[in-house]
């Protein structure tokens, strides 16, 4: 069978039976397209080591259109998306090469870039707090650095999500996998002043005031966007003096570091975060190394 056959059938697979997002699937399906464009959508049964080879080579010295080169990253993504469609076949008793057989890249880690404690509060102590618009942008920041919210799991929240009260509340984050989210009471206070202050009745939790907000029929036309929770935090960063950029992935990596730092286990913080594999919240116990360090320093005995 052409690959193109069963390109399709795999993707549904992903979504159905894997239990991935849509945008994970629609990454996949590109990343494949790919090599089915490399290929000339070669029979499955007649996929080699040495055509993934090629293709390899073919993914390093790829150019856009703007004669930007794939990062090595994101050709380690092209050749994960190969391997488990090869893992599909395998599983569908369809003769193909073995997904044993390719080998992924060598990926170095991205340094990790998170906010100190003193440093969330110069953030925080920048917002004012007179407006209703600056009570929803503290209840913003207190509720990444104290939760460990995805940016998209944040701006999807409504009312009614949300539990001030008990500080407690679910969440369905990536691969549609449920956990639980717990917020300090800090956190809880500013979320409670903010609502109070609200005059509508919308059911997002976090609304746009921006004039040029198109009304619908939704009910939903005012939900603010993933792109201005990132305008937010870096408008504020600079009024703090920060010089690190500062995202909502930042407060994520901030509450992971806080975390550890104040003696939380890897393994707690891999459900908090919703991470399912522990070699992606290992990232963390690099940046608490050197904290590490310093309590060695200044607690362990030495001899003369």
């Amino acid at each position: 069978m052409f690959m193109s056959e069963l390109l399709l059938d795999y993707i549904e697979h992903l979504e159905v039976e894997g239990g991935r997002s849509s945008k994970t699937a629609e990454n996949y399906k590109l990343y494949l397209e790919r090599f089915v464009e490399f290929t000339n959508d070669t029979y499955v049964d007649k996929i080699t080591s040495e055509m993934v080879r090629k293709y390899r080579l073919w993914l390093n010295r790829y150019k856009n259109f703007n004669e930007e080169e794939l990062a090595t990253i994101t050709q380690s993504y092209h050749l994960i998306a190969l391997r488990g469609f090869l893992n599909y076949l395998s599983s569908r008793d369809i003769v193909s090469l073995s997904p044993e057989k390719i080998v992924l890249p060598k990926v170095s880690r991205k340094q990790v870039t998170f906010l100190h404690y003193d440093e969330v509060e110069m953030l925080l102590s920048q917002i004012p707090l007179t407006t209703e618009t600056g009570l929803r942008d503290r209840a913003i920041i207190e509720l990444l650095f104290s939760s460990g919210l995805r940016v998209s799991e944040l701006v999807n929240l409504n009312r009614d999500h949300i539990n001030t009260k008990r500080r407690e509340f679910m969440v369905r984050g990536k691969g549609q996998k449920d956990r639980p989210i717990f917020i300090g009471q800090a956190a809880a206070d500013r979320v409670t002043d903010y609502l109070e202050s609200r005059q509508d009745s919308l059911v997002p939790l976090f609304i746009s005031y921006s004039k040029n907000v198109t009304p619908s029929t939704s009910g939903d036309y005012r939900r603010l966007t993933a792109r201005s929770i990132q305008r937010i935090l870096s408008s504020y960063a600079r009024l703090a003096g920060i010089t690190k950029h500062v995202s909502p992935h930042t407060m994520r990596h901030s509450y992971a570091t806080d975390l550890l730092m104040n003696g939380a286990d890897i393994r707690s913080v891999q459900s908090m975060l919703g991470h399912s594999s522990i070699s992606t919240t290992q990232v963390y116990t690099h940046v608490t190394d050197q904290h590490l360090r310093e309590v060695y320093e200044k607690f362990h005995s030495d001899t003369n």
